[in-house]
């Protein structure tokens, strides 16, 4: 990722720290935050300092590894397990977190270097695999294709490239004059602050459209394919992304448009038979009640935007049933969202 002519992961390892750009100050506000310890990195991970599947991923892979640092230095070994804990409780949706995790600590049982150096290993192959899905996902993009999108799939959601938006990359950059609908996300605003953030800095025309007028964009054929990503995706294709996102395959399926979900197979969780068994975050209700900006002279705000004696309620994802998805782009190329198609796959990985 350029930002600034100057080339960025989302989230890497200097020494024993774990650095990542700062996703929460975005899109007013660059800034790289340092995460000193393995509890650092957790409180970055809870508060979506860090956030989307790959980045959760590769920053847990290096709390791991900072815990082995840690117990290593205080020489005690007990640490190891409460450490990885620690890192396990931060979001209980997204699959990279503990596909990376259970990595990071067998290869630590050899030595606290072999973490770090596994740690790495993941944090690279999230780069080439998510590169993979672009050129796979590009061969289903024709030119002047309008695309739907939501949450946030790109660079800022895995250590580079992105999952839903690395075809779109992909195809902007072969030239073929695609355009992007960017569904603002409520309530954390992902798509409008992060997506269209992205975008803009790529070159990418786009334009942000508030969530409830994705149908009346579809009726009026302005869209031609849905492209999202994926927090884990069980073994019968059932699919964990953002809320909203059944939303969007609802009404895909309703308009006849393909409805295609991204993602590498590390979100795959073949323990998981269906969605019925994938635990849904509930996040704080602030994020309903409050919303983030910036003032008239630049700094940012925090706004009351709801009645102030009314409850709410913040799931963090829901579940799209497989039979909404026409496909999944991984990769290793695009498969069904089906039990037979995932398993052959997974036996690749």
């Amino acid at each position: 990722m350029l930002v600034n002519d100057k080339s960025y992961q989302t989230v890497w390892m200097e020494g024993n720290s774990v650095m990542m750009i700062n996703q929460n100050l975005l899109p007013f506000d660059f800034v790289i935050h340092e995460c000193k310890t393995h509890w650092d990195t957790c409180m970055a991970i809870t508060d979506m300092t860090v956030r989307g599947a790959g980045a959760i991923g590769a920053a847990a892979g290096f709390a791991m590894a900072q815990v082995y640092l840690e117990a290593q230095e205080a020489e005690n070994p007990s640490l190891i397990l409460e450490g990885r804990h620690d890192i396990e409780a931060t979001r209980p949706t997204a699959r990279n977190l503990f596909y990376a995790v259970e990595k990071v600590y067998e290869a630590g049982k050899l030595s606290a270097v072999n973490a770090r150096t596994e740690a790495q290993r993941l944090a690279l192959r999230d780069t080439e695999d998510t590169r993979n899905i672009g050129q796979f996902g590009n061969s289903l993009i024709k030119k002047g294709a309008n695309i739907l999108t939501h949450c946030n799939a790109g660079w800022l959601a895995f250590v580079d490239y992105g999952t839903a938006l690395s075809p779109v990359y992909t195809a902007h950059h072969a030239g073929k004059q695609v355009f992007v609908y960017v569904g603002e996300t409520r309530p954390r605003g992902q798509g409008a602050r992060l997506t269209a953030w992205e975008l803009h800095n790529e070159g990418v025309p786009h334009l942000i459209v508030p969530d409830n007028a994705v149908a009346s964009l579809m009726a009026q054929k302005k869209i031609d394919l849905v492209i999202v990503g994926a927090d884990r995706i069980a073994a019968n294709g059932d699919t964990a992304n953002k809320i909203g996102t059944l939303d969007r395959a609802i009404l895909a399926n309703h308009f006849g448009l393909p409805f295609y979900v991204a993602a590498p197979l590390s979100t795959f969780d073949a323990a998981c038979t269906s969605g019925k068994q994938i635990p849904i975050e509930e996040r704080s209700k602030d994020e309903v009640f409050f919303q983030n900006g910036i003032d008239s002279n630049g700094n940012q705000i925090k706004v009351r935007v709801s009645s102030p004696g009314s409850d709410a309620i913040n799931p963090a994802f829901d579940i799209t049933p497989a039979g909404l998805i026409t496909g999944i782009i991984t990769e290793k190329g695009i498969i069904g969202a089906d039990k037979k198609s995932i398993a052959a796959v997974l036996k690749q990985n």
